[in-house]
């Protein structure tokens, strides 16, 4: 009988080795626990919530919510044990880690086609693997991925900038433009005069840093397109911001005619056009302070935060270079990778992305076509932006309504567009679901 080698019990290997499982694939399930854990991990169980124990909004509306629901749909073994380790959190869904990672445990131990190895995997095995190892893969396996895929491909740290929408941004005072003309409108540009400029540094050198864990700090990694923290770079001099990613040279403000004295850039961000990353703001502020400082800069006072700016050790591929959809490594169809070292942002998400990869490698094995979730369901976005990645470098994301489609139909009421995005999302996943995908 086929047999396929998941690496990592984490959310992704889990939800990958239970589907195959009960696909009737038999799985070697290879987890390092208890006999070596990274430094964020504590608890010997599977699926361990290091981070949070909340899995985020349960709200139908969010892009949160929807993706729980397509997963409950697709036969999540995590939001199983959700359901039964939940406790009160309001409209998030949270669960008590302990129970949460038991029931998980119990559940793939006890399955009659799943075998789990505990010891450290050092090199990729034969046969068919997924790689679902997470963003503190160990060394040697990293050492192992690089080999595989070259070093220009595997990136150690995470050092992102903020993402808004598209739709947010007030196009009165934002305006397209490159650098003394070349390249047409590549960029979105906030012009700020003196008083705005210097009222945004106060706030900025001031403003509340999220804490560094120990482990983030330790040892040499690589460096992503370099990762100086904006406030860092702010905090060097009243100046340096204009002279670097705020410079305004080769920029006319069409409302002046003239230079503006600092300009953010806003780049885009996915294909569809929905979403602008702000071009050199990487940062360690809280979230709550991404969103109130960086709201001060001209065109984006109302601007919809998709995803805020983090900095934190974090090992994933170059995925639009390496994978195809369904989280297979093109170079190499016997490997697929799942989880957080695919560029998907978060718990849910890397759970998604196992069940995902795991269903497109059982009908494979089975001799069926591979599934393609439609575009326009969540699990489905995500996937494309894996494997589309960004005009502007691909960095990690996070299940956000930016990346969903646009609506035919045009919605003012940002609830009223949500819950239509939402609707069009599981229709989508059930017509797909009906039709054997």
């Amino acid at each position: 009988m086929t047999e396929v080698k998941v690496i990592g019990a984490g959310l992704a290997g889990c939800e990958a080795s239970w589907r195959l499982a009960e696909s009737g694939i038999n799985v070697l399930l290879y987890e390092m626990k208890p006999k070596k854990f990274t430094p964020a991990h504590k608890y010997k169980g599977l699926s361990e919530l290091v981070c949070s124990n909340s899995l985020k909004a349960e709200r139908l509306c969010s892009a949160a919510g929807l993706l729980k629901e397509e997963m409950r749909r697709l036969g999540s073994l995590s939001m199983q044990a959700a359901e039964v380790s939940r406790v009160p959190a309001g409209g998030a869904l949270a669960v008590n880690r302990e129970q949460f990672s038991d029931f998980i445990t119990e559940k793939i131990r006890s399955h009659p086609l799943i075998k789990v190895i505990e010891g450290e995997v050092t090199d990729i095995p034969e046969g068919y693997v997924i790689i679902a190892t997470g963003p503190l893969t160990s060394e040697a396996l990293s050492k192992s991925i690089n080999s595989l895929v070259g070093s220009e491909y595997l990136y150690f740290h995470d050092a992102a900038a903020p993402i808004v929408t598209a739709e947010s941004l007030d196009r009165s005072l934002v305006f397209g433009a490159s650098r003394y003309g070349r390249g047409g409108e590549d960029y979105l540009n906030c012009p700020m005069n003196k008083e705005e400029y210097l009222a945004f540094y106060n706030e900025l050198i001031n403003a509340e840093t999220a804490p560094l864990h120990d482990f983030d700090e330790a040892g040499n990694y690589k460096v992503y397109e370099g990762c100086m923290p904006i406030e860092a770079l702010a905090k060097r001099g009243e100046d340096c911001m204009r002279f670097g990613p705020l410079k305004p040279v080769g920029l006319t403000d069409p409302r002046t005619g003239r230079r503006p004295y600092a300009v953010v850039q806003l780049r885009l961000e996915n294909t569809a056009g929905t979403l602008y990353n702000l071009v050199g703001f990487q940062t360690n502020l809280k979230f709550g302070e991404q969103k109130r400082v960086f709201s001060m800069i001209p065109g984006l006072r109302d601007a919809e935060f998709m995803r805020y700016g983090v900095m934190h050790r974090n090992t994933y591929l170059n995925s639009p270079e390496l994978l195809d959809r369904h989280f297979c490594l093109k170079s190499d169809p016997r490997i697929y990778f799942a989880g957080q070292i695919t560029g998907v942002e978060g718990y849910i998400e890397s759970a998604a992305s196992g069940i995902y990869a795991a269903l497109s490698l059982a009908r494979r094995l089975k001799g069926e076509s591979e599934i393609t979730l439609p575009e326009d369901t969540m699990l489905g976005a995500l996937a494309k932006y894996v494997e589309t990645g960004s005009p502007s470098g691909f960095q990690p994301m996070g299940a956000n309504m930016g990346i969903l489609p646009e609506l035919p139909e045009k919605i003012r009421g940002k609830q009223e567009k949500y819950e239509a995005l939402a609707r069009r999302s599981l229709e989508s996943l059930e017509a797909a679901l009906t039709g054997g995908m």
